[in-house]
């Protein structure tokens, strides 16, 4: 299960040299996780609607290249294990063929009141597809 976005890089985005804040990369990762799970039938706000949420529980981003003002980054994400409650997604971040970095997130069902959860059934549905036993 994979997906591509693609992020210009935004003046606001950078500091005085032109380099793209650290900060900024996490909501790129944001962007590419919901066009994952839009591409896949499946929207964050579906998930909400349904009273789940997928907050983060992890974030490792590993930079290797800056990335500047005005370049144009695709941000691949892939679900490479069959998730349970808990899932993680990868990230490679790159400008043509150039690495600029490396990320993962990891998440986890939860209801409304915040407690852990099983996954709604579309989304189990979606996932066997994906992942035959």
């Amino acid at each position: 299960m994979k997906s591509q976005s693609t992020i210009r890089v935004r003046y606001a985005e950078t500091d005085m040299m032109g380099i793209v804040y650290h900060g900024d990369y996490v909501p790129w990762l944001e962007v590419a996780r919901t066009d994952l799970f839009r591409q896949s039938g499946l929207t964050y706000r579906e998930l909400e609607e349904m009273g789940y949420r997928l907050p983060l529980l992890g974030l490792n981003l590993q930079f290797k290249q800056p990335a500047h003002y005005d370049d144009e980054i695709t941000v691949e994400v892939r679900l490479k294990q069959k998730p349970t409650f808990r899932f993680r997604l990868d990230y490679v971040l790159t400008r043509g063929s150039d690495l600029i970095a490396e990320a993962s997130t990891e998440h986890v069902f939860v209801d409304h009141s915040g407690r852990p959860t099983r996954p709604p059934e579309v989304f189990k549905k979606l996932i066997a597809e994906v992942f035959p036993d």
